[in-house]
């Protein structure tokens, strides 16, 4: 039944415990529960996000998490609901040892934004520890001779518990000899004392026995007992005594080992053995206290034995007894207070407790980077601690709690300029010398689209030959984008524009990854000299990021066209009259003609391919002026026919030609027409036809009878079977017409010196009746005539006009080997009837003899 109350009592003080300690600390910024020890799994601390006004919605999405560190299994957050709960049970007693106050610091972290919260929770002290004393037993033997009031003191009792519920005081079962009396040297060093109130006699009673009893201060109160059994000695009545009984002293700590910590003095005023004292620890002295230091045995000197730490124990009391080497004496005892004085041993430590890493290159100055604390184990000016990082990185400390700093950004970043920045954190402490921990934190800068394309050239010019098959590649234009990834794809593009009205992309086109460019036609630099084209390149971040170049296509000149006769004007070339009595230098002539191309392709010049006479006429290479060489004389043929060849200056050169004849007359009228004209009407009568047959017609009338003459006469012979002469044509001789064949002679030339050459419009045609004389260099072969008479024409018109032969009956592609003979014409009174059909044909002489 008493058990059952005192578990009732218990939960009623944990939760008047809990409900009056659970506040929010306003000054500090922190949150602070008081629970006690030895709490079961899952018992309630506090709602911490209700403490914190947080959303409990938001703890698991903003990563609301306790930052690892000591002790922080024992407590755990229930995300769901927002409690702080017992995760394991906690000993008080575990964790902090002796310490007054207990308390586990948390680090609460929330993301997105990211804050740090604090919180403290305070392990009250239960009474779960009842006082216990070293020895079940504890033996004294005592003189009988010792006088009332002499104090015998014993090994206190130990309790781990704090506060009320720790050693409060002793009990001492009832006797007649002695009394109990308790010294206080600290706070949790209570020592029980036996007094002698009545004189001891051994042969009275020689052992007495009393239960010594240790009492806490806890409801319910815990005791701890021990039995006490004095033996009392006869002899040595006189114990040693220490000069003081708790002697103060100071350490330094990491002293070496066999460092004087103090020199204890115990004198005895018994003399021989009686009086000799030795020295050692009380039987209570915990055993890392004898590790830590020796007591000499003779000489009463402490020595360290083991390594001080301050940071271990800022006090250490050492319990030490003396004794006389006399029988049946008793041990005194004296408490020595070792002080440690802290030495700066400990550099400074830094813990990330949270890394924003990578970070945008875009985040604005003041982004939390990092969150950073600092301790020191050493304690006063050795603990204090400053941080810096360098001071030409983006980056710099701001103080959010006591040894709490945020790492955050002072200046935009750049990516392109630095990928990452290793962060050179520097923490030194205020002790002497100082100490320093440097911690390099790696930030990685992620990449934002904050770079168009660049081209490797502010613009480009191409240079590309005319006439390029279509599908060439023009060139390649390359943009560079100095993002990552996706932010550094490039593709490429060409701007809409026309050229001449129509649009660029029948002209051009490029390759979207490569950015060669290619021709889509074949360019003619007579048509289009250059064109530009706007490329544009263009990343595929988001939102993308451009930029433009100029390409300016020049096209290049080839020789592709050949020059162009402009005077005279070809096919027939032209005919030009010279007076016999010109001088050497006379302008016979002027060639001119004209290339498409440019440059060296459209240099032109002159020269003279063939001539009747090369002697007697030159040529200007540059000008195209035709002039005479020397004066001509009586035996220079009064048609000269001129072969002028025009080349350009290309690679490979092209060229043309045309023909020029050239008429040497007595006198040159003072109006001439250019025969090579365009085509007239056959009803109109040019002038030039007049000058014509005036010029020429006293010239070649003589030779033009004979010819009348020996053709009338051949043919009439044939009429009348003198046909003894191999004629090579079967249709020389038909009937019906007349026509004859007949074999010349060498030695009968009669037109292989004449070269008059007149040029004839084409438009003018032939009358119907008409002679046609063909023949050739060499007399030896045959001569074909043919005379073509109109009935019906009142004049009779006579003209060369044309070649004629076999050959040339073929075909018209073959060229004669003799220069032409194009005729003139002649009026005379009455025309004249050869055969029954107006026509004969002899061969024989190269020429054309028209009679209408």
């Amino acid at each position: 039944m008493a058990s059952f109350q005192t578990s009732t009592w218990l939960k009623w003080q944990v939760l008047i415990l809990i409900i009056s300690t659970c506040v929010w600390d306003l000054i500090t910024g922190q949150i602070r529960y008081s629970i006690p020890e030895e709490l079961k799994h899952g018992a309630f601390v506090g709602n911490i996000a209700d403490d914190l006004g947080l959303d409990v919605r938001e703890l698991s999405a903003r990563r609301f998490h306790i930052v690892p560190g000591p002790n922080t299994q024992y407590l755990e957050v229930n995300l769901e609901n927002g409690v702080l709960f017992v995760n394991e049970k906690m000993d008080r007693e575990q964790l902090c040892d002796l310490s007054f106050s207990c308390f586990l610091h948390l680090e609460i972290v929330i993301e997105s934004p990211l804050e740090l919260y604090r919180v403290e929770v305070e392990i009250l002290d239960v009474n779960d520890n009842s006082p216990s004393f070293p020895w079940r037993e504890f033996r004294l033997e005592i003189a009988e001779s010792v006088a009332l009031g002499a104090r015998f003191p014993l090994e206190n009792a130990y309790d781990p518990d704090v506060g009320t519920n720790s050693l409060q005081s002793y009990r001492l079962s009832p006797n007649q000899y002695f009394t109990l009396e308790v010294q206080t040297r600290s706070e949790r060093s209570k020592f029980p004392v036996l007094v002698l109130e009545r004189s001891l006699d051994r042969e009275d009673q020689a052992v007495h026995q009393m239960v010594l009893t240790a009492l806490d201060g806890g409801l319910p109160e815990r005791s701890g007992t021990a039995l006490v059994i004095i033996t009392v000695l006869d002899v040595n009545d006189n114990a040693p005594v220490f000069d003081q009984a708790v002697y103060t002293v100071c350490l330094v700590e990491n002293a070496p080992r066999n460092t004087l910590v103090i020199k204890l003095n115990a004198t005895d005023l018994d003399q021989g053995s009686h009086g000799e004292v030795t020295y050692s620890f009380s039987n209570h002295a915990p055993a890392r206290l004898r590790q830590l230091f020796r007591v000499e045995p003779q000489t009463g000197e402490i020595r360290v034995k083991g390594v001080v730490d301050y940071e271990e124990a800022r006090v250490y009391e050492i319990y030490v007894q003396a004794k006389d080497k006399g029988l049946y004496t008793a041990a005194v005892h004296c408490t020595v207070v070792v002080e440690i004085i802290d030495v700066n041993d400990n550099a400074p430590e830094v813990i990330l407790t949270s890394v924003s890493s990578p970070v945008r290159e875009d985040a604005l100055p003041g982004t939390v980077i990092a969150l950073i604390s600092v301790t020191d184990r050493d304690s006063g000016e050795n603990g204090k601690t400053r941080c810096h990082v360098p001071a030409h990185l983006p980056f710099k400390l701001q103080s959010s709690f006591k040894n709490y700093y945020t790492l955050v950004t002072t200046d935009r970043l750049d990516r392109e300029s630095v990928l990452e920045y290793n962060v050179s954190l520097t923490v030194t402490d205020s002790g002497s010398p100082p100490l320093s921990t440097v911690k390099t934190i790696p930030v990685k800068v992620s990449d934002v689209n904050d770079n168009a394309p660049r081209f490797a050239h502010p613009s480009y010019t191409v240079y590309l030959m005319e006439n390029n098959a279509p599908g060439a590649s023009i060139c390649s234009v390359s943009a560079l984008d100095p993002d990552l990834d996706q932010n550094a794809y490039v593709s490429y593009c060409i701007l809409e524009s026309k050229i001449r009205g129509t649009p660029i992309s029948t002209y051009v086109s490029i390759n979207l990854n490569t950015g060669n460019l290619y021709a889509l036609r074949s360019f003619d630099y007579e048509q289009l000299k250059n064109f530009e084209v706007l490329v544009q390149a263009q990343d595929a971040g988001f939102p993308s990021l451009h930029n433009n170049v100029t390409v300016k296509v020049i096209i290049l000149d080839q020789n592709d066209n050949a020059p162009e006769i402009v005077s005279p004007l070809p096919p027939n070339g032209s005919a030009e009259m010279v007076p016999r009595s010109a001088d050497p230098g006379y302008v016979v002539a002027k060639v001119s003609a004209v290339d498409a191309d440019s440059g060296q392709n459209s240099r032109l010049s002159y020269q003279l391919f063939r001539a009747t006479d090369p002697a007697l006429f030159s040529i200007a290479p540059f000008t195209g002026e035709i002039r005479t060489s020397r004066r001509f004389e009586e035996h220079d043929a009064p048609k000269q026919r001129l072969v002028v060849h025009v080349m350009d200056n290309g690679k490979p050169p092209l060229s043309t030609s045309v023909t020029i004849n050239v008429l040497i007359v007595d006198s040159v009228p003072e109006t001439f027409s250019d025969l090579t004209e365009r085509p007239q009407n056959i009803e109109y009568f040019s002038d030039f036809n007049l000058y014509l047959i005036v010029s020429l017609g006293s010239v070649s009338f003589v030779f033009l009878v004979a010819i009348i003459a020996l053709v009338s006469i051949k043919c009439h012979k044939d009429r009348h079977g003198t046909l003894g002469h191999r004629c090579p044509l079967s249709t020389c001789c038909s009937r019906g017409r007349a026509s004859c064949c007949l074999r010349r002679e060498p030695s009968g030339d009669v037109l292989n010196n004449s070269h008059t050459n007149f040029p004839v419009p084409p438009s003018v045609k032939a009358p119907p009746s008409c002679m046609e004389v063909g023949g050739s260099r060499s007399l030896s072969q045959t001569y074909c005539y043919k005379v073509c008479l109109s009935p019906e024409s009142a004049k009779t018109d006579l003209m060369f006009l044309k070649p004629y032969s076999p050959s040339t009956a073929a075909g018209n592609n073959v060229k004669p080997a003799n220069p032409y003979v194009t005729g003139w014409r002649r009026q005379i009174s009455d025309g004249a009837n050869l055969g029954s059909n107006g026509s004969s044909e002899v061969s024989g002489l190269h020429g054309a003899l028209f009679i209408p």
